[in-house]
């Protein structure tokens, strides 16, 4: 779905631009579709009047994985609601029952080039009122949503000329307003780090924090998709060329700037670089006092915004704080917890402290601290009541101050999902956070994690694709992809999405430890071995020597497989242990009683990996054992 086209489509009262990926009504109002649906209505218009299987749709859409038709059924249904069909209707797209679907509308195809032409011919006709001069035949009305027979208009005549000049125009008018973004259709976006204007002056928070605000500042348009911060950071280089890190980051535009402080006062430059051609959409320069850095900072996302074509969401008109040290201590807390090493975590929560202290009011403060507990809980192997009731206190701390905060209502999500296993709560505010930021692929890859261990297999995998749609390159979100695979049971698919993920990440911890249970799964022992210890390289908990000796044992190398117990036995006298990992490896070396005795232990610590056992497949030799259902009905989970 790649290839450039040269023609435009246009049926009803519809254009479908395949270069720009655009579909457009004729009187230029753009209507914004996902990519996936956008590469669904073309494949169905370039191919109209033909009967397209499932299975062609679905290897031609999503040629780089395999998914569910649930998937394609979504992306008919959403085409059938922007192109105005109703219940039943089949003006566009028709059903046909066994077979497919049928793109039933008549199109007609033609070059900008042809368009622009007929559209100048059109203004060197006679003046319309003179109906006689051009034609006595009938024109026919261009019905909203209805099905017009542009194949009729392909005959010569006067009458054809004048639809065709009439979307002709439509379409030049459209791709000719503004001069700062050619035609409106940019809708994805990365901001860059802010680089230093002199680099022995360099603030490194600063410069990053620059970056993250105007990234939250433009992702509050649902218009656009900016990338996470988080992804740009792979990215980027100390020597990357902005264009480079835009066309590896799948983006249409980049915003890059530098930045210097002196004295009180600060001096940014900035521009708005088109990836395809270099082409620069907008600049800027300021010098204000840093006192004024949050009005700089709004003026930058309008400005950015205003050349992008879109708009932005009223609640960001004002900063989440006017404290200028205390955005300045939240920036350096976000600095530390963003580099995830955890020798800088409590370094970085100190920041965060500090910018609360210095502001009490600081809502996003207050969600950050939750952030920086919630994953020193879940990523960190540390006892879940240790961080988690903290992360809690600072999530509904800043819910308090400000109830439109999405970073909020996803935190709590995750601690009411990881620690108080209330499922029903922790969709709430999941949906909550979804409902603030639908393009937040962090809320949407976190809430397909809470669907899949509650064994909602369908709607996690179509949530976790949505979410890599929205941040391709995030080497977490494609491994708990291939994760929730194996989850729903599609073993096979699961370890091939996760081989790819390897491929591209080698040494990424999620995606070594999730292939290894893959592996597990597939009987391939000897693999899932080789992947825990590689997984063992980069982190120095118990998870990889867990599974590792899981799949020893399954191999029948049981006295191997109680070394790597006796290693984790030893850890444990040093650090925390999960007694869930514990209980995993006594199961696999048939000591049953056991593994209940380390499980009852989890459930007591509320051991935030106990979210897995429903969906965990090690555990499947136990699962109609009268107190593992039981166990099962404790976690609420039935």
């Amino acid at each position: 779905m790649d290839e450039p086209r040269e023609h435009i489509y246009a049926f009803g009262d519809f254009l479908v631009d395949p270069l720009k990926r655009l579909l457009t009504r004729a009187d230029g109002e753009h209507i914004s579709l996902t990519p996936k649906v956008f590469d669904t209505l073309l494949y169905l218009v370039e191919n109209s009047g033909k009967v397209i299987p499932k299975d062609e749709l679905m290897r031609e859409i999503w040629s780089d994985t395999v998914v569910e038709e649930n998937n394609l059924s979504q992306n008919i249904s959403v085409l059938r609601r922007v192109l105005g069909e109703r219940r039943g209707e089949h003006r566009f797209i028709a059903t046909v029952p066994g077979r497919g679907f049928k793109f039933v509308a008549d199109v007609r195809a033609f070059r900008p080039t042809d368009v622009r032409e007929e559209a100048v011919r059109a203004d060197e006709l006679p003046d319309s009122t003179d109906t006689a001069a051009i034609s006595r035949e009938p024109i026919p009305a261009l019905e909203p949503g209805g099905q017009q027979n542009w194949r009729r208009f392909t005959m010569p005549g006067t009458a054809g000329l004048i639809v065709l000049a009439i979307f002709g125009l439509a379409f030049y008018f459209w791709n000719s307003r503004g001069n700062t973004v050619q035609d409106g259709s940019i809708k994805t976006v990365a901001v860059l780090p802010f680089k230093p204007l002199l680099k022995e002056n360099r603030n490194e928070a600063l410069e990053l924090g620059m970056a993250e605000t105007l990234i939250s500042k433009l992702s509050n348009s649902e218009e656009i998709i900016v990338r996470p911060l988080e992804s740009v950071r792979r990215s980027v280089t100390s020597n990357a060329d902005s264009l480079v890190v835009g066309r590896a980051l799948d983006v249409q535009t980049v915003l890059e700037g530098s930045i210097q402080t002196s004295g009180d006062r600060i001096r940014i430059s900035a521009r708005l670089l088109r990836t395809i051609d270099g082409k620069q959409l907008w600049a800027g320069q300021f010098d204000e006092k840093f006192t004024d850095i949050f009005s700089l900072q709004d003026s930058i996302s309008e400005q950015v915004a205003a050349a992008l074509k879109i708009r932005l969401a009223n609640r960001e008109k004002r900063p989440y704080t006017e404290n200028v040290e205390a955005y300045q201590l939240y920036m350096k807390g976000r600095f530390h917890m963003l580099n995830a090493v955890e020798s800088e975590a409590s370094l970085g929560i100190s920041y965060l402290q500090q910018a609360i202290e210095t502001d009490p009011s600081y809502a996003l403060a207050y969600a950050g601290l939750s952030d920086a507990y919630r994953g020193r809980s879940v990523g960190g192997e540390r006892p879940s009541g240790e961080f988690f009731p903290k992360a809690k206190a600072a999530a509904l701390k800043a819910i308090e101050i400000d109830d439109t905060l999405a970073e909020a209502h996803a935190n709590l999500a995750h601690i009411l999902f990881w620690y108080d296993w209330d499922w029903a709560a922790a969709e709430k505010e999941y949906k909550r956070a979804l409902e603030l930021n639908p393009n937040s692929p962090d809320a949407l890859q976190f809430y397909a994690h809470f669907l899949s261990c509650t064994g909602r297999h369908p709607e996690a995998i179509a949530k976790i694709k949505l979410a890599r749609e929205l941040d391709p390159l995030n080497p977490r979100i494609n491994a708990l992809e291939g994760l929730f695979l194996l989850h729903a049971g599609r073993t096979d698919e699961a370890v091939v999405s996760l081989q790819k993920t390897l491929q591209l990440n080698p040494n990424h911890r999620l995606a070594n430890m999730f292939a290894a249970r893959a592996y597990i799964d597939n009987g391939m022992l000897a693999e899932a071995f080789a992947t825990t210890r590689k997984a063992k390289e980069t982190f120095a908990g118990a998870e990889p020597i867990a599974y590792g000796a899981f799949a020893l044992a399954k191999g029948g190398k049981i006295a191997d497989a109680r070394a790597e117990l006796g290693e984790m036995q030893k850890l444990s006298k040093t650090r925390y242990v999960s007694p869930y990992n514990f209980a995993l490896v006594y199961n696999a070396l048939g000591e049953n009683e056991k593994a209940y005795e380390t499980l009852e232990r989890a459930f007591a610590e509320k051991d935030a990996r106990m979210v897995f056992l429903k969906v965990e497949t090690k555990w499947n030799n136990l699962r109609t054992e009268p107190r593992f259902v039981a166990l099962i009905r404790r976690m609420n989970f039935e």
